[in-house]
Parts: C-alpha cells; structure tokens; sequence
C-alpha cells in the first residue's frame, strides 16, 4: 500500500541513513520489505516507528534501526549463507533473504507457533530462499553449515560454541552478548585463523535465548 511505502521512506530517511547505516544494500531492503506485515494487525499504525512491537508470547519485532545496524555488521555482498538464531516474526529473516538474492537464509526459531507463523508470513511474500526450522537456536543447523554470516537476534551470555564451530574462515558472527535480564552489549566477531576478532557496537536490549542457554 501507497501508506506503507511512504512511512518505509520516512523512517529510512529519519531513523537510518542519520544514524550511520551506509550500506545501500540494506537500505534497499528496509525501503521494500513490508515492515507492517510481521506485527500484529492492531499494531501496524506503529509498523515503521524506530522501537521494538510485541509480537505475543513474550518475544518482540526488534526496533528498524537495530535490525539495520545488524545486517550492516555482516557485510554481505549478497551470495552468502546465513544462520539466523531467533527466527521470531521474521522480519530479520526478510530483510536478510531480501538481500541475499543469490544466497540462502536458514533460521532457528524455539517457539514452535512463533516459528511457522513467520513461515506463512514470509511465503506468502515471496520470500523463497529461506528455511526455517523449529529447535534450540544454540546448536546451531551443523546439516547446512558452514555459514558466512550468523546473527542471534536473542540475549546469550556468550556466543555459544556450536556456533562459532559452524561459521566459515572469514566469517563474521553479530549478536548481543551479556546478562540475560537487563541490558547486553551489540557485538561482531570475525574467525581469523580459527580464532575471533571481537568488536563492541555498543550498549543493546534483547530478549533472551532459550533452550539450552537457560541451563
């Protein structure tokens, strides 16, 4: 709809392109997939304001400009194989399908209605290179690794070892790290010779993983 285009444009040119993200592969994604679609229908008014929108069960949409920053951070070219841990509405998962034209998306999502409600979301919006599959994020998808890129877009006290066992040399892994119940930090970290460069991105909010994490 005209509506939806035009509030896209507005938070792309109010919450995004000013606070740093350069990518154009990434604006290009924000400006066209459907933001509206993967909230709940009584809050889709507030669709493409820059803060997170409960999706029920106790999990979020996380916030446009979070959703930006993290896709900016894996440096995609477009022909990559990405994990995604925290498949939740999925619109993470079409911002990065929408990008990865001649590469593939697998995403984890824990909560089973969750996990097949953002099935039907995005293949209903033509979003074809994307699996999903219902299961603890933790672990990782070791059958389709390894992976190019891996994002959590769940809390985890520290990125765990499955996953950085199934990211490629060279790979880079984004996720917000620290205490479960408060606040985290946003960080990346690249495999250089088997071992991890990390970088902090700064201060995050995140709900947390669950599964085996939780032990």
């Amino acid at each position: 709809m005209e509506h939806y285009k035009l509030l896209r444009e507005r938070m792309v040119e109010r919450d995004i392109k000013p606070r740093g993200i350069e990518d154009e592969k990434v604006i290009e994604a924000l400006l066209n997939v459907p933001r509206e679609k993967f909230v709940p229908a009584h809050l889709r008014d507030f669709a493409y304001e820059d803060r997170p929108l409960s999706i029920g069960r106790g999990q979020t949409i996380s916030q446009p400009y979070m959703v930006a920053l993290m896709t900016q951070l894996l440096e995609l070219t477009g022909n990559e194989r990405v994990l995604e841990i925290g498949t939740g509405s999925g619109y993470q998962t079409a911002i990065l399908s929408y990008i990865l034209k001649n590469g593939e998306v697998f995403s984890i999502e824990y909560d089973e209605v969750l996990g097949e409600r953002a099935k039907q979301i995005l293949k209903e919006l033509g979003f074809s290179n994307v699996s999903i599959k219902i299961g603890d994020g933790y672990f990782g998808w070791e059958e389709k690794a390894p992976f190019d890129g891996i994002i959590i877009t769940c809390a985890t006290p520290e990125i765990p070892p499955p996953l950085i066992e199934q990211l490629k040399e060279g790979g880079r892994i984004v996720a917000p790290v620290g205490d479960l119940r408060w606040a985290q930090s946003l960080i990346k970290v690249t495999k250089v010779d088997g071992r991890l460069i990390s970088e902090d991105h700064g201060g995050c909010v995140f709900v947390p993983m669950r599964g085996e994490v939780e032990k």
